[in-house]
């Protein structure tokens, strides 16, 4: 098949998605027939509760939910052909990944923008709500630390032999790093007129977009900051800790609005490679259509089920994204009718990264580039452009590099924010919020300031001694999270009397999915300590997958009793 009729009718079919099934989705739940204000308007404060324009919180949502993940998540899954991942891609997204995003905000709306956690207290029970809200901080802090070191290797200066650094081969990354520090100060500089200075939101995104590109000329000219990784990761923690506790308006909103004009005109570029390029999917070296149920990729044999459903990730249905409706973004929804296009919208946008990422490792493929997801992803696209000339590759392929880690960088300070909702809901009852606890040792830990200091410690530190060792474990968590979150949306739908049969497979196939490879990742580990020669990281990912796997069975036994007891009653 041609990769641009690939993408055409895989967008038609997004798009049908879109309006077909997530139109009825608002029928089914009612949203936007609740007369209440949205809990930006309600508990508004300033700091986190903060009404946003449609098209900001869209920008920030899409940012920090994109990521790096609908890039790695494709390329990691290719080893099977392009036709299961993209079949995965269309279904996971519509069916699975969108009503798992857009359950996960409006159930948070309609529990004062509170998280996934409050949901399970207030439905489950606060056993369940323990047990989810260790889970996820955990799985947070990982991400956390994966991030930060992502983000700090992308800005440190290569060093030779010597230990000395060598400026001419640290100069993008050097460049990254320049761009990256201005577009901070744009952003804050943006925030600040627009929600302080009542400037035109019109206006000031056009002439913020033109900041973008003049940063991205100075900073590929003029990059004079050359640090250690290491010296990166303690001023990539700094950032963290601040942008966890300032007001959003200064700097969250900002940002990722701004960011996601990189986003779209990422998504733009790849579009148009296409059209230029319209190569044929698989033929001479491009990516097979299909490579079997049972791949060896010289790692061992790797099968399409559960492989397939674990590694896609974030172009499919991701855990994380719950965490983010539920986090950030239900805190500054300013309408409910807002609640569509944002999630569930914003989820089918991210299939059509996913799919124009099928795209680029086809045409990589073709150009003989085979490792390295940024590698792969960038060469890929930039290469579409070689009619027009080597000069023109090169800037794209630079170009798209800068955005890939703007994902990242984005991505990274919203984990720290969730982490930091999630270690301060931990120690809160039912119904409480945070402003509810007036003295004692909770008052001290559920402070924004402390509960940050510790989040950004553990996330450095772990990033700086070895989170690779665990890494491993990150798709199958990330999918556990995905199916609790379905199963605490459908138990809450079911508490209020609304349909919530559009969950239950979803729900009971991503759970089976994670159960599986958590079972897969026992025995893989329990081989390589048998074999002798292990260090940590094997015996750490064995114990927690067992750990997980005792996790999810608890959830699942504690969601099937409460949907049980619905049923009965009805």
């Amino acid at each position: 098949m041609n990769s641009l009729l690939l993408l055409i009718v895989c967008i038609a079919i997004l798009v049908l998605g879109y309006i077909f099934y997530g139109g009825w989705l608002c029928k089914q739940w009612g949203v936007g027939d609740s007369k209440n204000q949205t809990p930006a308007h309600e508990m508004e404060d300033g700091v986190d509760y903060v009404p946003a324009k449609a098209p900001v919180l869209m920008g920030h949502h899409f940012s920090s939910i994109a990521g790096a993940g609908p890039i790695t998540g494709p390329i990691g899954a290719a080893m099977f052909g392009w036709v299961p991942v993209v079949l995965w891609i269309l279904v996971g997204g519509i069916f699975f990944g969108g009503v798992h995003d857009f359950g996960a905000l409006f159930a948070s709306i309609r529990h004062k923008g509170q998280s996934i956690g409050e949901i399970i207290s207030t439905n489950m029970g606060k056993r369940a709500k323990i047990l989810f809200t260790i889970f996820a901080y955990l799985t947070l802090i990982l991400v956390v630390a994966a991030f930060a070191s992502i983000v700090a290797t992308t800005f440190g200066a290569v060093v030779d032999e010597a230990g000395a650094i060598d400026k001419a081969a640290s100069a993008t990354n050097a460049s990254v790093a320049m761009v990256s520090l201005l577009f901070i100060v744009i952003a804050i500089v943006f925030g600040f007129m627009v929600y302080r200075r009542d400037a035109s939101m019109a206006v000031s995104t056009i002439l913020g977009v033109v900041a973008i590109a003049l940063c991205m000329v100075i900073g590929m000219n003029f990059h004079p900051i050359y640090l250690s990784t290491k010296a990166w990761m303690i001023i990539v923690g700094i950032y963290i800790a601040i942008a966890s506790v300032t007001p959003v308006w200064i700097l969250l909103q900002p940002r990722d609005y701004l960011s996601s004009f990189l986003l779209y005109a990422m998504l733009a570029v790849a579009l148009v490679g296409v059209v230029i390029s319209h190569a044929g999917m698989g033929g001479a070296d491009g990516l097979a259509a299909f490579n079997g149920f049972a791949v060896d990729n010289g790692n061992g044999m790797q099968y399409l089920f559960p492989v397939l459903f674990t590694t896609v990730a974030c172009g499919a249905i991701s855990g994380f994204h719950s965490l983010v409706s539920s986090g950030t973004t239900s805190k500054q929804l300013d309408k409910e009718t807002d609640a569509k296009p944002i999630a569930y919208g914003g989820m089918l946008l991210e299939c059509v990264l996913a799919v124009i990422t099928v795209c680029a490792i086809n045409f990589a493929y073709k150009n003989g580039i085979t490792s390295g997801a940024t590698a792969i992803f960038a060469g890929g696209i930039s290469q579409m452009y070689g009619v027009c000339g080597e000069g023109v590759v090169k800037v794209l392929n630079t170009l798209l590099v800068l955005t890939y880690s703007a994902f990242c960088l984005t991505s990274l300070d919203t984990a720290t924010r969730l982490a930091r909702f999630m270690f301060q809901e931990f120690f809160l009852e039912p119904g409480q919020t945070v402003d509810d606890i007036k003295d004692g040792w909770k008052k001290t830990l559920v402070n924004p300031y402390v509960s940050t200091i510790i989040t950004v410690i553990l996330g450095i530190a772990l990033g700086m001694t070895g989170y690779s060792k665990i890494w491993g474990l990150f798709g199958a968590a990330n999918q556990l999270l995905a199916g609790i979150g379905l199963l605490a949306v459908a138990t809450w739908l079911g508490n209020v009397g609304k349909n919530n049969k559009m969950f239950l497979v979803p729900m009971a196939f991503m759970i089976v999915v994670t159960i599986c490879s958590l079972c897969v990742t026992v025995k893989n580990q329990v081989g390589i300590i048998t074999a002798g020669g292990a260090d940590w990281g094997p015996y750490a990912q064995a114990i927690l997958a067992v750990i997980l796997i005792i996790l999810a069975v608890v959830l699942v036994i504690e969601g099937i009793q409460t949907l049980s007891k619905q049923k009965k009653s009805a």
